[in-house]
């Protein structure tokens, strides 16, 4: 029977990764993101799964911590919010390059710097193009609800463990904060050792039977061996952009104009496209579930049905830049954003589809 609770998106990540066996999480507090560890706290999954949660002595700290247990192949995952994950990067970037699969959860705040604890979505570019250094994708995945909070953490470590790389969840404040009825998922027992050195047999989790010793680093001093190293996560990065594309449209068939949006930003342009149709404009919504790899073809494909698409962010025009590359200059393409942790309403995006593309 399924177990259906209300509860905040934040809360829910808490839960899901309780349930689908993951073996630890190493996080430090931060808003809008908090209840993630405060709720593992208080569910106290290590006396009954086994589940390691720790509070590192920063984000530095957590995402190292996850770097090394991630070597042994255990299912590991951090979360934080925009300023926490800056200061993660270089771990990322270790981990990439290391091809290690981990969880990441971003439940983002308006920036720069330390900027508000509001909603946003201006940690786009530093998702999709690379935080860190040096040439590595992360698996990008937005929910627009808490139900997809909790679907795509089982969903982030199989894509990670399937793919050997880093995963993350790009949220935002009001899907964090949003309390809303959610199915949990059925518990599912955490990996034997025996299991996880099945599953991988390149971690380091005990050199046994005279094979060679595994080790996990990024560094390789000879560059013809680095060049063949990034040529690897070249074709696996396109295998992903060919196997692991996920969106959802709404209206977009008999569409006049397309709206573009993920995320919360998704939910208020559905609201907005409802409207609008009311009054006889006729928009459709393309939401983009993976922000990396990007539905670049499934836009291209729209571009001659419409007269125009507005990219809908809670930022100054990120995903946009996508979109325009998608399109390749066959429709005219707008970006409509509010900044500072405003959220704009149905209303303003209407307003903007009409000041802006007709």
């Amino acid at each position: 029977m399924e177990e259906v609770r209300l509860m905040k998106g934040n809360e829910a990540i808490a839960h899901a990764a309780i349930r689908y066996g993951t073996d630890g999480y190493f996080g430090y507090p931060i808003t809008p993101q908090s209840e993630v560890m405060e709720t593992l706290m208080a569910e106290k999954p290590w006396e009954t799964t086994g589940m390691v949660v720790l509070q590192a002595e920063s984000e530095v700290s957590s995402i190292n911590m996850v770097y090394g247990a991630a070597g042994t192949g255990k299912r590991v995952m951090t979360s934080s919010s925009s300023p926490g994950v800056s200061l993660m990067q270089e771990g990322v970037s270790y981990i990439a390059g290391a091809e290690l699969p981990c969880l990441i959860v971003n439940v983002m705040r308006g920036g720069p710097g330390l900027g508000t604890i509001q909603p946003s979505q201006a940690d786009y570019f530093q998702t999709v193009k690379g935080g860190g250094h040096g040439d590595y994708r992360l698996i990008a995945l937005a929910p627009s609800s808490v139900q997809e909070m909790a679907d795509f953490v089982a969903l982030g470590f199989d894509l990670a463990f399937k793919y050997q790389t880093p995963a993350i969840i790009l949220s935002d404040g009001m899907i964090g904060q949003l309390m809303e009825k959610v199915v949990l998922p059925p518990f599912r027992p955490r990996k034997t050792d025996e299991e996880i050195e099945k599953e991988s047999p390149w971690a380091a989790s005990g050199r046994k039977g005279g094979r060679k010793p595994n080790v996990i680093t990024s560094l390789e001093l000879d560059p013809a061996i680095m060049e063949q190293r990034n040529l690897h996560l070249l074709e696996k990065y396109r295998q992903i952009e060919e196997n692991e594309v996920r969106y959802e449209e709404i209206g977009c068939d008999d569409a006049d104009y397309l709206l573009i949006a993920f995320g919360s930003s998704a939910r208020i342009c559905q609201k907005a496209m409802e409207i609008a149709r009311g009054e006889g404009l006729k928009l459709g919504l393309l939401r983009p579930i993976t922000l990396w790899p990007f539905p670049t073809k499934a836009i291209s494909d729209r571009a001659d049905k419409v007269k125009g698409i507005l990219s809908v962010e809670l930022n100054a025009g990120q995903m946009v830049e996508d979109v325009k590359l998608a399109v390749d200059g066959r429709v005219r393409v707008e970006h409509f954003g509010r900044l500072g942790g405003i959220v704009f309403t149905p209303d303003e995006i209407i307003a903007a589809v009409k000041e802006k593309l007709m």
